[in-house]
């Protein structure tokens, strides 16, 4: 299955109202603001949006809000991920039924599945829809790791188009990049790295900074694309900066209180994370205004 995974593609947080339910006007607002700052496509249902603790219910809410908004105007991807394969297999049918474009299928997190059950689980999951499938790699929140040898066989797999990789392993993502066909979509998931995965051939990113500076983001993209390296490193230590501000708080509040800042209301996170006290706050403040965001 041919499919092109590149670009600059956010991975959205989901607005919430003061009651914990799923602001419907503000994730419109947020899906025509990264749209209209030049984004490649859209990642809903995503970490970042608090995906592990949202229903199928929310999940399938927000995929409909954000493709109806979105017009055709970009790709529209779906985190469907979850532990068992029976409800990845729910989720990702789910996803293609709402006409996704493609889905990124996180590994199993808590339990811990060999390299024999991870190749089961994401093969029956490609075979459960005729749509592009995208593996997701995050060993530090799931504790379990994509090797390079299972990444190739299972690249094998008709639908099984690409992977995002948010280790912050430049090794493991340079073979992921050397040993699968030249049209496998490797795309970075840690945004302190964008640059140097584009330098090895990455296809682009999916990342979360991108729902508060997607214009910088797609300044690293763009500047690189047309050969001005120094331009993009610029660029890319700016939005380092942001990335590295993340310490200043549980994931994913910065984010959340980050747009916040910036005026487009996301609301809280889900308990147990709180938003930041004031003095973290205005340190925020500050690394936006530093970085122009602000």
């Amino acid at each position: 299955m041919k499919f092109e995974a590149k670009g600059i593609i956010p991975a959205m947080l989901t607005p919430l109202d003061e009651y914990g339910d799923i602001d419907e006007n503000i994730l419109k607002k947020l899906t025509n603001f990264l749209i209209e700052s030049g984004v490649h496509g859209l990642f809903a249902v995503s970490s970042t949006g608090e995906c592990y603790g949202l229903d199928f219910e929310q999940k399938k809410k927000i995929l409909k809000i954000v493709l109806a908004e979105n017009r055709g105007r970009v790709p529209v991807y779906a985190g469907t991920g979850l532990i068992t394969t029976r409800d990845t297999i729910k989720m990702t049918r789910l996803a293609a039924e709402l006409g996704v474009n493609a889905v990124s299928v996180i590994t199993p997190m808590f339990i811990h599945p060999n390299n024999e059950e991870l190749y089961d689980h994401f093969k029956a999951v490609a075979r459960s829809v005729d749509l592009p499938v995208l593996l997701y790699n995050n060993p530090a929140r799931t504790g379990v790791n994509i090797e390079v040898d299972l990444l190739v066989k299972l690249s094998k797999i008709d639908n099984i188009v690409g992977i995002k990789d948010s280790s912050g392993d430049m090794t493991l993502v340079s073979e992921f990049i050397r040993k699968t066909e030249p049209d496998f979509n490797v795309l970075i998931g840690k945004d302190t790295l964008i640059l140097s995965g584009l330098v090895y051939g990455a296809k682009g990113t999916i990342a979360s900074t991108g729902n508060l500076v997607p214009k910088l983001l797609v300044e690293i993209y763009d500047e690189y694309q047309k050969g001005n390296l120094a331009a993009a490193k610029k660029a890319q230590f700016k939005l380092s900066q942001l990335r590295m501000s993340y310490d200043l708080g549980s994931f994913p509040v910065i984010l959340k209180d980050g747009l916040n800042i910036l005026g487009l209301n996301a609301g809280n996170t889900l308990a147990p994370i709180k938003n930041l006290a004031v003095e973290k706050k205005e340190k925020l403040k500050l690394v936006l205004k530093e970085i122009g965001a602000l």
